[in-house]
């Protein structure tokens, strides 16, 4: 069932949860109460192996109960868990926190991505997912700037806006249209239909090569632009003020995701993310080897630029593979798969950071190399 009301309100939840008024100093906000690096890492990683265990459960509940349902229940949860965060003053504080967004990552994961693959006409999933990436990007350039020229160093004032924005959101997902065929949610998922679920994604096996791609690819992605640029960027000189302005461009310059159909249809898919995967190679090389703010500033907006291009592509190749009704439930395998290697790389990111940044970013540059080869052996796997 397409449901235009759907994509519209999906978007501005989109726009809303992208206003993490605190994102331009995250790992400085928490270093400012006494939590390091590791620890910041290490809250991660419990984070990506609870909402692993509870990857296939939500997917199952979110086949049973409907998707709108498991939205809201989300919807609520992500919203609790800002409230924590602004309370928070210290790592068990920010360590519950996690726990809490550990379990709307794991029931958002393939869910966000169903609704709107279902409320819109197949050849336009990608465009949709294009446009529902971007605008969490506004929302983000929107509160780097509120934060940048108001906020600047008043720390719990980012945290309590970003609060006010979940909560808006919360309240929007209560007028989403249910996409889920009411006959398939209503019927009870049976132990043989997740056998199904589990044996269709055994059917594509070389396709676990892809998702180890985009994993390797994403968490690169995220660690380095999340935590470690503004580590990055305090060694190259620069001050919190110049970091806030620098997430604003950082963050407008993912925008360009917007034009992953365009270059998808001039490219192909397969040269496309060759390109993007050796971008992020390329990025993570020249934040190891220098701190000069001009080449840093570059070496994260590239990465950026290549994360905001792949997503609306990938996730459009994970829809494609799915041939089952039960597609959120197909979809948590595939995250359970990604979170898996996350958990790993997480970890040792922090511990290197903690040791030297520029170790840090060396990983970073092994991890690109490696999706690079698992996405070229994926593609022999296709001919």
């Amino acid at each position: 069932m397409y449901s235009k009301k759907n994509i519209r309100i999906m978007y501005a939840m989109s726009l809303l949860q992208g206003m993490v008024f605190y994102g331009p100093i995250a790992t400085l906000y928490r270093q400012s109460v006494g939590v390091t690096v590791f620890q910041i890492t290490f809250i991660e990683s419990v984070s990506l192996a609870l909402a692993i265990l509870l990857e296939i459960p939500w997917g199952v509940v979110a086949d049973k109960i409907g998707y709108k349902k498991s939205m809201i229940i989300c919807s609520l949860l992500y919203f609790i868990s800002k409230i924590v965060f602004y309370g928070a003053n210290g790592f068990t504080a920010f360590l519950i926190e996690r726990i809490i967004l550990s379990v709307v990552i794991a029931g958002l994961s393939g869910l966000d991505s169903s609704i709107l693959y279902l409320s819109a006409p197949p050849q336009q999933s990608q465009k949709v997912f294009s446009i529902y990436n971007n605008l969490g990007t506004t929302g983000l350039i929107f509160a780097a700037g509120v934060y940048s020229i108001f906020i600047r160093d008043h720390y719990r004032e980012a945290a309590f806006l970003t609060m006010i924005s979940y909560a808006i959101a919360f309240f929007l997902s209560l007028g989403l249209d249910e996409v889920k065929d009411q006959d398939e949610s209503n019927s009870s998922f049976s132990l043989n239909d997740f056998r199904d679920c589990f044996q269709e994604f055994l059917k594509h096996k070389a396709f676990l090569l892809f998702l180890i791609a985009i994993a390797l690819f994403n968490e690169t992605h995220q660690t380095i632009t999340t935590f470690l640029n503004q580590l990055q960027f305090i060694a190259g000189g620069l001050n919190n003020q110049q970091i806030g302005y620098i997430y604003i461009v950082t963050t407008l310059c993912g925008l360009l995701g917007l034009f992953s159909t365009y270059l998808t249809n001039k490219l192909g898919e397969r040269r496309l993310i060759v390109i993007l995967l050796i971008a992020m190679f390329i990025a993570c090389s020249a934040l190891t080897i220098t701190y000069i703010p001009i080449i840093s500033i570059v070496a994260i907006v590239g990465m950026r630029i290549s994360f905001s291009l792949l997503q609306p592509l990938q996730m459009k190749i994970q829809n494609q593979q799915i041939e089952t009704t039960n597609r959120a439930t197909l979809l948590s395998l595939n995250a359970v798969m990604m979170d898996s290697v996350a958990i790993i790389t997480n970890l040792i990111f922090g511990r290197l950071a903690d040791f030297h940044l520029s170790y840090a970013m060396m990983l970073g540059v092994i991890f690109s190399f490696l999706s690079i080869i698992c996405y070229t052996l994926w593609l022999r796997y296709q001919k």
